[in-house]
């Protein structure tokens, strides 16, 4: 019973877990909306140029002079039970008419003068018949933005009226309509992009750098630079930054919104980050750069060589020597060596004082063993002289000399014994 509690008590605490990261993942991915490209690492010597490459097709920016044939809506629809056929409805672009397909649906079937000043492109089909059962599918393109949205709705058509209905497969919405009624099949969408848009398009369009120093999340980044497609440019941070790190004036229009940094210098290394915008079309990037500032590269100087002299005699003078001592930046490049060093040094007192230790104690375990070896030999010479001195006893004296002497024996030998067993036990001791 108290098993089960604890096993409920487990699992609830678990889903409680479960759901508070589920809660922080989704409120992270809320706060930075923006897709992120895979950063890239660049190391590059001090005091060299180092160019940060973020280039971007669909950032170019062109005036569209033909802007109202950039996004069209058209209606298509798959019917299965004849022929698996999908047909063409209708069409419509932004500044343009409607275009029908078929003759059968001319005055009956259309769209909203105003679909796209609201971006409501519902399809609206007049005295429904059974022809008209099938898969509808509305299409939204902007081929400026490269943006391709489909609304998919299932038309029914049914002969009584209580089985008309509206609901959601899972998939997309069906519509069941009595027949000889309208139709509205829904498709709104009211985002900028779909409805009439401001002139100010270069307004829209936006990149900036940011620098990261170590440590610093990137919500308290430094801004660099921003460019709008309009031509106008912001630089922040102390005028020798501004002059260090600039982007194209071209940049719009080739695309190519890459950072140049000049002089670099170890203040300089951290995480950059480009930043694309697109406000009408919804394109929101950033590209990361983590920067890395490694040692000047050292050019080796070649030697003055003196001018040959008309006169043999005249001694030359020996041009001085000059040594180039390049003296790191940080200290840590001078403290990691000899961290090295210090951390060798004390592994090998380590092992040497093991070694000591153990030969130590292998001395005293041999040293004990040869004392009790002595100490038996000893006691059996002596019991060897005391009966060569006692040969001329009478027989009955020697007799009951040998009985206590061979009683004196076998308690000798069990206390030799029982040393012996101890001293192998304090031996293993000692080896655990």
């Amino acid at each position: 019973m108290k098993s089960h509690r604890e096993d409920i008590i487990f699992q609830a605490l678990l889903l409680i877990h479960i759901s508070v990261i589920l809660l922080f993942t989704a409120v992270q991915g809320q706060s930075d909306s923006s897709s992120i490209v895979p950063g890239y690492n660049v190391s590059a010597p001090a005091g060299s140029a180092v160019t940060l490459q973020c280039m971007s097709g669909r950032m170019v920016w062109t005036r569209d002079n033909l802007r109202d044939r950039q996004r069209v809506v058209h209606w298509d629809v798959y019917r299965p039970h004849v022929d698996n056929s999908m047909e063409r409805i209708l069409d419509m672009y932004s500044a343009g008419e409607q275009r029908i397909y078929n003759s059968y649906n001319l005055k009956r079937v259309g769209l909203s003068q105003r679909a796209f000043k609201d971006g409501n492109f519902s399809l609206v089909i007049k005295d429904v018949t059974m022809n008209d059962k099938g898969l509808y599918s509305c299409n939204l393109h902007h081929l400026y933005c490269h943006i391709y949205e489909t609304v998919r709705v299932q038309l029914n058509v049914t002969k009584s009226r209580r089985k008309e209905q509206r609901f959601w497969d899972g998939h997309k919405a069906v519509f069941v309509v009595l027949l000889g009624s309208t139709a509205v099949l829904p498709c709104v969408n009211r985002r900028n992009v779909w409805t009439d848009w401001s002139n100010e398009e270069e307004d829209q369009q936006v990149v900036h750098w940011d620098r990261q120093s170590p440590g610093i999340h990137h919500d308290r980044a430094d801004r660099l630079v921003d460019l709008y497609a309009s031509g106008e440019q912001r630089s922040y941070g102390p005028l020798f930054l501004r002059r260090k790190m600039n982007i194209s004036n071209q940049a719009f229009t080739e695309g190519d919104f890459s950072l140049t940094i000049s002089d670099l210098q170890a203040t300089d290394q951290g995480m950059y980050s480009c930043h694309l915008h697109h406000h009408y079309c919804g394109l929101h990037e950033r590209r990361q750069f983590q920067v890395t500032v490694e040692p000047p590269v050292i050019h080796a100087t070649v030697p003055a060589k003196a001018l040959p002299s008309a006169d043999k005699d005249v001694i030359k003078a020996e041009s001085p020597r000059v040594i180039n001592v390049v003296i790191p930046e940080q200290r840590h490049n001078f403290l990691l060596p000899l961290g090295f060093v210090l951390t060798a040094f004390l592994l090998l007192a380590f092992v040497v004082l093991i070694i000591i230790l153990i030969t130590r104690r292998r001395k005293t375990e041999l040293y004990s063993v040869e004392s009790t070896r002595s100490n038996r030999s000893h006691s059996s010479s002596e019991e060897f002289e005391m009966e060569v001195t006692e040969a001329a006893l009478p027989i009955r004296e020697l007799d009951d000399r040998l009985d206590y002497k061979n009683n004196l024996l076998k308690e000798v030998n069990m206390n030799t014994s029982r040393k012996v067993i101890d001293l192998d036990e304090e031996m293993q001791k000692c080896r655990k």
